[in-house]
């Protein structure tokens, strides 16, 4: 499908980068196009196999009607000139995880996606198959991307995917196995045009599901049962009553003929790790690995850097990395993981969204510490609401004024429920930054 094509590579990055590099080597004329400097082995690299990389700030004047397909970075948004110019040529726009899926051999395929916690479930899975010596896999929006592992993946072998929105809006033939949702509810929406986009595009996690493969769902998000309601798969829920096919019950996970796991034994605590737990036990119960290996990692498990992650005490303060947290669900939820006075870090990006939301949760918040692009909005929802609240530039000083006012017993707290870029490249570069504020 995908061979002695002429493809025009719309953003180079890693996954740009390496589809390029799999596309020259299956005889493809490719084109790859960013508007930013690129490292340059990698442009090297691609000239040497035969490839052309082109850095414009008018990729649109490039691409005419000979080029059989866009490969587009799947952090492009739609409106961009050039896609629309794709479009209007007729060119069939994918990414280059679905263009990898083409060439895949026979794998059993898992992939997870959800508006929070599909990174620490994805984990979890991963963890849990290689602890029992299952050939697996690990890709797509965590690690490495799908064409850089190519060449390592056998037939039989198991590919573990995480899948955000943004990699399925140009996902068509991609079919998985097992697909998880974690949950899902109102993010990432100045990519998308509306709510109902969004959510559409995850739905295609379930592309071309028959009876045969399963569909692991959130038995407690309203939403996403209303969404999942008439899709064929075989459908398995996690949730917190005995209806479901696992479930919490005071400090145990039970799935039924399987394995009960007391959470007390485990290092991850709160009622978002136990769903993404639960959902990494259904995994594996349908591929029956063994529950005692499963238990084992479970209980072992220390959780994923910036996913509240445990960093430090300092001066009787517990300090939590957060970073992840880039909306205010995922801010919700690490507020509830605790009950001693939170000095919260909030901000970055303005995505356009309001903190209503955050209201009912704000009340073991003793002060927030305000930062990035959207510190004045912050500051202004603080004072219509009488929270204590604090505005700098940056995350150094706010992370440096609230560790000179926290006191024994206090959390200190970076669940920004913005995304990193107005200050940061990635979110990983945020909380690296503050893990370092705050253990030197």
């Amino acid at each position: 499908m995908f061979e002695k094509k002429k493809i025009f590579v719309f953003g180079m990055a890693r996954s740009g980068y390496e589809i390029s590099k799999v596309l020259l080597k299956k005889g493809c004329m490719v084109l790859t196009v960013d508007a930013k400097e690129q490292k340059r082995e990698h442009v090297l690299e691609i000239g040497s196999l035969g490839g052309e990389v082109i850095i414009t700030e008018n990729p649109s004047s490039y691409l005419d009607d000979t080029f059989d397909y866009m490969v587009k970075n799947p952090g492009i948004k739609y409106d961009h000139p050039c896609v629309l110019k794709a479009k209007e040529l007729g060119i069939p726009i994918v990414n280059e995880v679905e263009v990898s899926y083409h060439m895949l051999p026979e794998v059993f395929l898992i992939a997870v996606t959800g508006s929070n916690g599909k990174t620490t479930t994805t984990t979890l899975i991963h963890e849990i198959l290689k602890e029992a010596l299952v050939p697996v896999h690990l890709g797509g929006n965590i690690g490495l991307p799908v064409a850089s592992i190519l060449e390592n993946i056998k037939k039989g072998e198991v590919l573990l995917l995480e899948i955000s929105d943004h990699q399925l809006c140009d996902m068509y033939d991609f079919k998985t196995n097992i697909s998880v949702f974690t949950n899902v509810s109102p993010t990432h929406l100045d990519f998308h045009d509306s709510y109902e986009t969004y959510k559409k595009m995850k739905m295609r996690i379930f592309n071309h599901h028959t009876k045969a493969d399963i569909a692991i769902l959130n038995g407690e998000n309203e939403e996403m049962l209303e969404l999942t309601k008439e899709i064929p798969s075989s459908k398995k829920y996690f949730g917190m009553d005995k209806t479901k096919d696992i479930y919490l019950e005071n400090d145990e996970i039970v799935c039924p003929n399987y394995l009960t796991l007391n959470t007390k034994e485990c290092i991850l605590t709160g009622k978002h790790n136990y769903e993404n737990m639960m959902a990494a036990i259904l995994v594996c119960k349908s591929m029956q690995i063994d529950a005692k290996v499963v238990s084992k990692v479970l209980k072992e498990f220390k959780g994923v850097s910036h996913r509240l992650e445990f960093v430090c005490e300092k001066n009787g303060v517990s300090i939590f990395n957060d970073s992840k947290s880039t909306n205010n669900v995922a801010t919700i939820t690490a507020l509830k993981a605790f009950e001693n006075p939170v000095l919260l870090l909030l901000g970055g990006l303005d995505r356009g969204q309001n903190y209503e939301e955050l209201l009912p949760f704000m009340k073991k918040v003793k002060k927030v510490y305000c930062f990035g692009e959207t510190k004045e909005k912050i500051s202004n929802f603080c004072l219509e609401n009488q929270i204590e609240c604090g505005v700098y530039e940056t995350l150094k000083k706010a992370t440096l004024a609230a560790l000179k006012e926290a006191k024994e017993k206090d959390t200190l707290l970076l669940s920004p429920a913005h995304a990193s870029w107005d200050q940061y490249a990635c979110f990983e570069d945020r909380g690296d930054e503050f893990k370092k504020i705050v253990t030197d």
